[in-house]
């Protein structure tokens, strides 16, 4: 098991109710095609920090897994979370943006992996198989553990503003 670096960006709306909502995706792929809870992620993806900036990684990210680009506004830094994942350790950096994007243009990028197991066959797969806007406590439930600290982070930091 190694540790593997990644980074994010967290896009949130204010809605007319003065709530907030933030943009996620539903993993794609055989294992969460039938999850929903703690089946969704914010848009990130894994960096070699001797050979990119997690700035520039995270923007990079997005565009691939959303097949969009960052809308521009500021960059809110939400720090660092360090999670396990299936794989080990994972150090997660991300930043929130507001903006708004429709989910229906959402273009995803593919991964292969090979599947069924054992098979000898690769498939491909979207990095996320859809996208959607869900208020904090409904993104609470959809996203996995180790992402949900960044919820609380963003309204810590509306409620400073």
């Amino acid at each position: 098991m190694t540790d593997k670096t990644s980074a994010g960006v967290l896009l949130f709306r204010r809605t007319a109710d003065a709530d907030v909502e933030v943009l996620i995706g539903h993993m794609g792929g055989p294992f969460f095609a039938k999850k929903d809870d703690s089946a969704w992620s914010i848009p990130k993806g894994e960096y070699e920090p001797e050979l990119e900036d997690a700035r520039a990684a995270a923007s990079r990210e997005f565009h691939e897994e959303l097949g969009l680009f960052v809308p521009p506004g500021d960059w809110i830094p939400l720090g660092d979370v360090r999670y396990s994942s299936g794989k080990g350790k994972k150090t997660l950096t991300v930043w929130a943006v507001e903006g708004d994007l429709d989910p229906a243009e959402v273009v995803p990028g593919e991964f292969e992996m090979e599947w069924p197991p054992r098979s000898g066959r690769m498939a491909s797969f979207p990095e996320i198989d859809r996208a959607a806007w869900f208020d904090l406590a409904t993104a609470h439930d959809k996203l996995g553990a180790g992402q949900r600290p960044y919820l609380d982070r963003l309204r810590e930091h509306l409620d400073q503003s």
